[in-house]
């Protein structure tokens, strides 16, 4: 036989078979939505293990043994061990979590371990922005945190319908909306990503790369993400001079492009660029993509604070652009850049490995007693004149990879065109380099962004003239001219692989994705992007121009107990009056507490008149009829003769015997 729990202990509260499918949807909600990036057979195992358990629920079996538990747990470990080689960082211990939210439901057999399903379904939802902060994510774990609080709300008041519980989660979530604006206007920001996040935080962003060979281009279109946008504070510039500049590639060793090193031990000099057109200011949010580039309008003339402009005439960050990010410049789209350059750029900007490619060679050594113009002309009328196509699937190339596109294939993309004009400028005896970055940008007419993809992605060229600096050479324009004047969409034949996002040709899907993208773009601007300067813009138009972080401090304080004290007055008058038979039956414990026994708070009616008649059983006749009347009172389903029955428990508060005097 098991002893009895102790006066004033608390024993182990069973679950109810009720709530076992409350908690069920819980981890199904919470760990779900991680299926897609982890592997198949885990996600396999975590749905097995919600769909075992969920059986025997529902047939009433019993529980597994802890031993098999402990098995499966030490072998899941292993395996995600094994998988991600470590068990450290953010996908292996996203993964782990998923696979204790998976197995504590079979070991789940009292309130307690109910509770940890519970608080570790509010953790897994943060784990959920390490992977999405889109608004769909938003959204989705808005309604997790609501089932997760129904879930606390039915594990404790008991089988209600429900919409009752829903509605009583509905209201706590609605009391706790006053705090959260106030800690998301006010708490000090800090600079960067909102978790500390391990190094494979950043292994899946996407971009241009520090280096370029055949395909790496073509690859990048094929995704139509936002890679940023930007605002132009007056008129859009053309078209056809929306070149939007990233790394400069000037070191090839026969297939890939890189960028160099500056040479020597000296600081690089700085550019010198004489504006040939009115500096246009805009502003671009851009996207992460782990590198320094800035993606500015060739060629910037104002660059942002913690930044600089590299001789190669790139705008560059302090350090890698790892979150979401907002910059203003201003630029010139006609320009003379680097008049006088230095003579190692120059080196830099001839150099071709030896002994390959001995057509192109030749071909340019045809050329070479021609002023530069007249060599970059006659290359661009090759391409436009010749059998060459533009296209995403080129075939592969050979070692001599201009040869083979020059001579053979003569099929490319901007990669290619860009690589074999610089190629033949530099076998001319012309400083030439390559340049990615995107062209174009599509304008969006519900919030007035200019919408730049990663399918914008291009290469183009620049070469160096004496007395005219370095000028920019697009070889794609002379095979096809559609690309820069309206788009990847117009510039590729039928049957190419592109986005679908790109190749909407409804009006009224274009609209509604431009209405998407517009509300996303809200999003990160004003939830995902608000940093510590979005911070003092909003602060300063409340009249808070300086904010330091003591007077915010405070302030969160004193709003925090505004709030407070508001919702207090709004949920007080809300409060049911204490019932009538509540506080006969309080009153009669009370009674029955000052005559040496007391009724532990989570003792109900029934249990507490059977301690009574153990422990003082010439009060069990009159507390037995007391609580028979209270919990025909509390819990019955009629209200026929309620008056009498309050009557008679009140009758039995005047019936109980003197408390006995202590002798002295």
């Amino acid at each position: 036989m098991k002893a009895a729990a102790k006066p004033g202990t608390r024993p182990a509260v069973p679950l109810e078979h009720g709530a076992v499918p409350w908690l069920l949807a819980v981890a199904l909600a919470t760990a779900g939505p991680h299926f897609g990036h982890l592997p198949w057979w885990l996600s396999a195992l975590v749905g097995g293990a919600l769909c075992w358990r969920a059986w025997l629920w529902q047939q009433r079996r019993q529980l597994p043994p802890r031993w098999t538990l402990a098995l499966l747990v030490i072998g899941t470990i292993a395996a995600v061990g094994w998988q991600f080689r470590t068990l450290l960082g953010k996908d292996a211990g996203v993964a782990l979590l998923v696979i204790f939210m998976a197995l504590k439901p079979m070991e789940m057999n009292k309130r307690r371990d109910a509770l940890v399903v519970i608080m570790l379904g509010y953790f897994l939802l943060l784990t959920h922005y390490l992977y999405s902060q889109s608004i769909p994510t938003g959204l989705w774990l808005l309604v997790a945190i609501t089932l997760l609080t129904a879930t606390l709300i039915r594990l404790h008041g008991g089988a209600q319908p429900v919409a009752t519980v829903a509605r009583h989660a509905g209201l706590l979530l609605a009391q706790a909306l006053p705090f959260m604006l106030i800690l998301y206007l006010l708490f000090p920001r800090v600079s960067g990503p909102l978790w500390g996040l391990p190094q494979d935080a950043y292994s899946g962003l996407s971009g241009l790369s520090d280096q370029m060979a055949p395909g790496s281009i073509s690859r990048l279109v094929q995704s139509g993400a936002i890679a940023f946008r930007s605002r132009f504070v007056g008129d859009l510039p053309d078209q056809s001079d929306l070149y939007w500049r990233g790394p400069v590639f000037d070191d090839y060793d026969g297939l890939t492009w890189r960028t160099s090193k500056p040479p020597g031990k000296a600081p690089p000099q700085a550019p010198t660029i004489a504006a040939g057109s009115p500096p246009q200011a805009y502003t671009s949010i851009l996207e992460a993509h782990n590198r320094r580039w800035l993606l500015a309008l060739d060629v910037p003339t104002r660059l942002p604070p913690d930044s600089s402009l590299a001789p190669t005439l790139e705008a560059l960050a302090r350090e890698p652009v790892r979150v979401r990010s907002r910059f203003s410049f201003a630029s010139s789209v006609a320009y003379r850049a680097n008049v006088d350059e230095t003579p190692a750029i120059l080196q830099q900007a001839l150099a071709l490995p030896p002994r390959i490619n001995p057509r192109s060679r030749a071909l340019a050594a045809g050329w070479a007693s021609r002023p530069p113009r007249e060599i970059a002309a006659a290359a661009l009328a090759m391409f436009h004149d010749e059998d060459f196509h533009y296209t995403l699937q080129p075939p592969l190339l050979g070692p001599n990879a201009m040869d083979d596109f020059l001579f053979d294939s003569r099929r490319g993309f901007c990669e290619h065109y860009a690589s074999a004009f610089v190629f033949l400028m530099r076998a001319a005896g012309v400083p030439a380099r390559v340049v990615a970055g995107y062209q174009g940008g599509e304008l969006n007419p519900v919030d007035g962004y200019l919408n730049v993809r990663q399918s914008d992605a291009h290469a183009w060229a620049e070469i160096w003239i004496a007395g005219e600096g370095w000028l920019r050479f697009d070889p794609t324009v002379a095979v096809a001219p559609s690309r820069i004047e309206q788009g990847i969409v117009a510039a590729l034949p039928a049957g190419e692989s592109l986005p679908m996002v790109i190749r909407i040709d409804s009006d009224w899907l274009r609209e509604l994705r431009n209405r998407w993208e517009a509300a996303n773009n809200t999003w990160n601007q004003w939830v995902l992007g608000y940093n510590p300067q979005r911070q003092r813009e909003v602060l300063s138009r409340f009249g808070w121009r300086e904010p330091d972080w003591r007077s915010m401090t405070a302030s969160l304080a004193v709003l925090c107990g505004v709030a407070l004290l508001l919702v207090a007055l709004w949920t007080l008058p809300r409060r049911r009056a204490v019932d009538p038979a509540q506080r006969a039956w309080q009153k009669y414990c009370a009674q029955l507490a000052r005559r040496g026994i007391s009724r532990v708070q989570w003792e109900g009616p029934v249990a507490f008149a059977h301690r009574v008649a153990r422990e003082r059983p010439e009060l069990a006749a009159l507390t037995g009829e007391a609580a028979a009347l209270y919990a025909a009172l509390r819990y019955g389903r009629s209200d026929q003769n309620a008056a009498g029955t309050l009557r008679l428990l009140q009758e039995c508060i005047d019936r109980l015997p003197p408390r006995r005097r202590r002798n002295a």
